[in-house]
């Protein structure tokens, strides 16, 4: 099975929100750099994607310079980077074709967030035929207010309203709904020999 891993939205524009104090996981850039240093030593196809949102003004608009991998975060000679504004890393972009072309049937989904744009990504490679791992520990998320909460409150109200989404929930939440029917539950340490460096 040809494979490829897809590292997902990774990018500045996490690290620009104040939300990131809250973030799962803070190494978010060494994990997937680990991974991505594992699958190259495979010979697996690396893809990166980026989310990018013109024109609001927030992180996520390519006219802050946020829209670009972390710091520590490179493509590999031949590493095609994929620019997405959707939830997904297929709908909007030409993931499909690059895969196609490679003759890949099997992905490793990791990076950011969780329950959105990887659990979204892997949702749909399944339903296209993929095989799919997906990374949780390589993945990382941030606490989801309750649907009623008022808008525009402070992380701090967040944080502190028991109704609330911890990231431990989501990430359960995430495993429960992909294992034996969208995704393969993996780990870091499944995919990445224990040396293994970018």
């Amino acid at each position: 099975m040809n494979s490829a891993l897809l590292v997902i939205d990774v990018q500045e524009s996490f690290r620009a929100r104040p939300s990131w104090q809250a973030v799962s996981a803070p190494d978010i850039a060494e994990r997937a750099a680990r991974l991505a240093a594992a699958a190259r030593a495979r010979g697996d196809m690396v893809v990166w994607v980026l989310h990018a949102e013109p024109g609001t003004g927030d992180p996520f608009d390519p006219d802050l310079g946020h829209v670009r991998l972390m710091d520590g975060l490179a493509p590999a000679p031949g590493e095609p980077v994929v620019t997405k504004t959707s939830r997904n890393a297929f709908t909007t972009t030409n993931l499909q074709q690059l895969l196609t072309a490679a003759g890949v049937t099997g992905l490793t989904v990791c990076g950011i967030q969780t329950e959105q744009c990887c659990e979204t990504t892997a949702r749909l490679a399944a339903d296209l035929g993929y095989a799919v791992t997906f990374v949780t520990d390589a993945t990382a998320t941030f606490p989801i207010a309750h649907r009623d909460a008022p808008p525009g409150q402070s992380l701090a109200e967040t944080l502190a309203d028991p109704r609330t989404l911890t990231t431990d929930q989501i990430i359960t939440r995430t495993e429960y709904a992909l294992a034996g029917r969208f995704a393969t539950i993996a780990t870091l340490a499944d995919l990445t020999p224990a040396a293994a460096v970018v």
